[in-house]
């Protein structure tokens, strides 16, 4: 485990002096994202927000690091799943928020990674979005659509080959007018 990552799970207490060194301001500050701010960015990312990712649970993320100052604010923080939280930690990819409140993400090498578009909504009734669509291009399925009508005959070759391959249909209609 990264240090990064031990400090993203370790909590500090800061503590301000005054010029003849007494204790002025004692803070507790911690990167545990209390219960009603994680929900909040439950609800505002709904999910990992590295490209193309589609887990829908995560874990949060300071895009400033409260070791090194960030604040467990709403907008310092970003939903990342497991993997990912781990390759920001731990592999060097890199996340920032742009002025537009948008995240930016960057491989390695720095190169930026494409915005990828989220998956697709499951609407409430999946099964009768389904058949809506499959109305719409006339396709009827029921329970045999799926069942080969093969009963256990002898293969016709010929016919198949004639069926999977529409140039030997002609090359046998050729041979036919050859042999009459």
């Amino acid at each position: 485990m990264s240090t990064p990552r031990c400090w993203c799970d370790a909590s500090r207490l800061v503590m301000q002096h005054g010029s003849d060194g007494r204790v002025v301001e004692v803070a507790a500050r911690t990167r545990t994202i209390p219960p009603a701010l994680r929900r909040a960015l439950h609800h505002r990312d709904r999910g990992c927000r590295f490209p193309g990712c589609g887990v829908r649970f995560g874990q949060g993320h300071h895009i400033r690091h409260w070791a090194q100052g960030g604040p467990t604010t709403l907008s310092n923080l970003a939903m990342l799943c497991r993997r990912h939280h781990r390759a920001v930690h731990e592999e060097g990819y890199q996340v920032d928020r742009q002025l537009d409140g948008e995240l930016r993400f960057r491989r390695p090498d720095g190169q930026l990674l494409p915005e990828v578009p989220r998956t697709p909504e499951v609407h409430d009734d999946p099964v009768k979005v389904l058949r809506a669509r499959h109305e719409a291009e006339g396709l009827v399925l029921h329970a045999r659509t799926a069942m080969p009508g093969w009963l256990g005959e002898r293969l016709n070759v010929g016919w198949a080959i004639d069926v999977l391959h529409p140039l030997a249909l002609l090359g046998s209609q050729l041979y036919q007018k050859v042999d009459n």
